[in-house]
């Protein structure tokens, strides 16, 4: 191919290109409007919309961090405890421990009453929350409120200051009672009920096993009164009202005469003692049913009756333990006396009744002295008059009144001789023969005294009503361990209806305290 012909080529396809890029205009042009304008390329929506929202994040990244910044900076700085925290419905937001503790303390003991009010129908009675150690662990609650927001990695605290900012976090302190204390009030409590339960109880008298049949009643419901109390005493309602005593009915034990027998029935043994090793060795007598069992168990179901009387047969040792004399007892443990009126002769008479009934008791060495079950019942025909006594919060006479002032007596001389004691009640009001929490009541079939002999050797005791005096002597062997014994007791509070009082039993040996403990936490009406 020559230079022209070449040139023509080139030629012809320069036009057909020129003439391609014509039709396409044409093509563009001869397009539809809204093909045109509703057309919009992909990349040019991620160049729009993908920047504004990194921007968003970005922002709220550097938001979230500058929080979390300011919250470890305010935490790090902060002493004290953080903003929205309360304990026991009290604020201690920005307080110290100390400060929060010292002002919630406060709180608490404004909320309270010193003593609470408690009821069964027309009864009352009331407990002293000093008495029952009654107290709220507000130094636990006040570090629990200061770790808030500490004791946590650094996003779990951060969590929670930011959480505390829009709601409140409160902590309810720990409550501590004396349940043993507690426990021992109801029960007292529980005795004093108008209607509680009486037990079937039986004592012999001359020749004659006398069984008294007990009662229905009610008894304090311990455990779900300690509830009520409590809550009660958690939620502040106590301040305002009475706390319910929860009760429950209880029958009395059925009468047992094979169990009766059983317990009373013995062969009578002598008395003697050895001096080497020294031991008292006391006389016993003997005891019977002086009909069969089945006899017996005939009067007890032919009808029902308040009282059942059954012959038994007594049975005499030959020697006695008082034949052995000063001899088998040697030393004088304990003695303790009070004073009584003269001129009332009901009363100093069934004072002399229930004192000789006790006279020359000998307690063997782990032996127990039930008051009720040597006195027995106090009954017209066993001699008693009538004198005064408290009934429901009143004086009135009664069969057998002021013989508690024997029971007191023997209760100073055995704590005296540090023996231990095993029951022991204190009176409604104070009586006048004794200071409070130094006496010891007794009613026959629901409150006993008792008190235990640990010690190694026998003692006996000899009572005494004479010229106006009241006297208790406990005679024994001395040990090598014996402690002087004082008792220490004393007033603890008084309020517009109650008196509270404590005694303790002080060990001494060669002048020097030894050791003291706690005899009784008592709580008596005031007149």
């Amino acid at each position: 191919m020559n230079i022209k012909e070449k040139d023509l080529e080139k030629i012809s396809k320069n036009k057909n290109i020129e003439n391609n890029s014509k039709n396409e205009e044409k093509n563009q042009k001869n397009l539809v409007p809204s093909q045109t304008k509703d057309f919009i390329p992909v990349q040019s929506i991620h160049k729009k919309k993908f920047p504004i929202l990194y921007t968003l994040l970005l922002i709220l990244a550097i938001i979230l961090v500058l929080i979390f910044l300011i919250v470890i900076a305010y935490n790090s700085f902060n002493t004290n405890i953080i903003s929205g925290v309360s304990i026991r419905g009290f604020d201690v937001s920005n307080l110290s421990k100390s400060d929060a503790k010292y002002q919630v303390d406060n709180y608490i003991k404004e909320s309270l009453p010193e003593e609470i009010k408690l009821k069964h129908g027309d009864f009352e009675a009331t407990i002293s929350l000093s008495q029952i150690d009654a107290t709220f662990d507000t130094k636990s609650a006040s570090n629990s409120a200061y770790e808030i927001g500490r004791n946590g990695n650094i996003f779990h605290n951060t969590f929670y200051i930011l959480s505390t900012m829009f709601g409140n976090v409160n902590i309810e302190p720990d409550l501590k009672i004396d349940k043993n204390q507690l426990r021992k009030n109801l029960e007292d409590i529980s005795t004093q009920l108008p209607d509680t339960v009486i037990q079937s109880s039986y004592y012999v008298e001359d020749s004659n096993l006398i069984i008294t049949s007990g009662k229905e009643g009610n008894v304090v419901d311990v455990e779900n009164t300690i509830k009520n109390i409590k809550n009660s005493i958690s939620d502040f309602s106590c301040k305002d009202n009475s706390i319910e005593i929860c009760v429950k009915t209880q029958q009395p034990d059925p009468i047992n005469i094979e169990k009766i027998h059983s317990e009373i029935y013995k062969e009578p043994v002598d008395a003697y003692f050895t001096q080497d090793p020294f031991c008292v060795y006391p006389s016993e007598n003997g005891i019977d049913f002086n009909i069969s069992i089945d006899e017996a168990n005939s009067i007890i179901s032919s009808e029902k009756k308040d009282e059942y009387i059954i012959p038994v047969k007594i049975i005499k040792p030959n020697i006695t333990t008082n034949m052995i004399g000063t001899e088998a007892f040697p030393d004088l443990l304990s003695t303790f006396s009070t004073k009584y009126p003269v001129s009332n002769r009901n009363r100093t008479t069934n004072l002399i009744l229930a004192a000789n009934k006790i006279n020359g008791t000998v307690l063997m060495p782990g032996e127990t002295f039930s008051y009720n079950k040597v006195v027995g019942a106090r009954t017209i025909a066993a001699g008693y008059k009538e004198a005064a006594i408290y009934v429901k919060g009143e004086v009135v006479d009664g069969l057998g009144g002021g013989i508690c002032q024997v029971t007191s007596t023997l209760y100073n001389a055995a704590v005296y001789a540090n023996l231990e004691i095993i029951q022991r009640t204190n009176h409604q009001f104070v009586p006048s023969y004794v200071t409070a929490s130094r006496d010891a009541t007794v009613v026959y079939g629901s409150i006993d005294f008792q008190f235990k002999n640990n010690r190694n050797y026998p003692i006996k005791l000899i009572c005494s009503v004479s010229n106006g005096i009241a006297n208790f002597q406990i005679f024994g062997l001395k040990q090598e361990d014996d402690c002087e014994v004082e008792i220490s007791s004393y007033q603890t509070g008084k309020s517009a209806t109650a008196i509270y009082s404590e005694a303790y039993k002080i060990l001494k040996r060669d002048g020097k305290i030894i050791d003291k403990q706690l005899l009784s936490k008592d709580v008596y009406k005031r007149h």
